[in-house]
């Protein structure tokens, strides 16, 4: 069976159950379904947005591409990829992976494998709002009111374990 993964960016909100259930519905194929979905953090209480923009056609083809490339790497029976952007709160949804298979073992790999990628490959770019101080400035630092976030040492490190 040729697995076509899912893959959307969007404004709007997901339902993690509910594509959970999309993905396996009917199937009697499926023995693991691995979920994996990152939320916004406050940074200590901070931030007051993570402001996510993209590159529209091209974010959703390189998700294309990492997907394509945990399908032919592990035994999937299904695969689910949504990342949002725009302005997104503490506590709210950013990314949804979903991957799907008859063992375990290929799921946990999979969905591991698409977070070090997207985190690294994926053309998103990370702005923090920071809480605003009744002063107006930003807290914790000077009068930063926002900033871009750069890339990460470690999130590197992570992918390259899978080359």
């Amino acid at each position: 069976m040729t697995v076509t993964p899912l893959v959307r960016v969007q404004l709007e909100d997901f339902d993690a159950q509910a594509e959970a259930g999309r993905l396996t519905e009917g199937r009697r194929d499926v023995g693991a379904l691995v979920t994996f979905t990152g939320l916004c953090r406050d940074e200590a209480g901070t931030l007051s947005a993570l402001e996510l923009e993209h590159y529209p056609g091209m974010a959703e083809a390189e998700l294309g591409r990492i997907a394509g490339e945990a399908i032919s790497r592990w035994p999937l029976t299904g695969l689910t990829v949504i990342h949002r952007h725009g302005r997104i709160r503490p506590g709210e949804n950013i990314v949804l992976v979903i991957a799907a298979s008859s063992h375990r073992r290929a799921a946990f790999e999979a969905a591991d494998f698409l977070m070090d990628f997207l985190k690294t490959r994926a053309p998103f770019w990370k702005k923090e709002h920071l809480v605003q101080a009744e002063d107006g400035t930003g807290e914790g630092d000077g009068n930063r009111t926002s900033a871009w976030v750069e890339a990460s040492t470690r999130d590197g490190a992570d992918a390259d374990r899978w080359t």
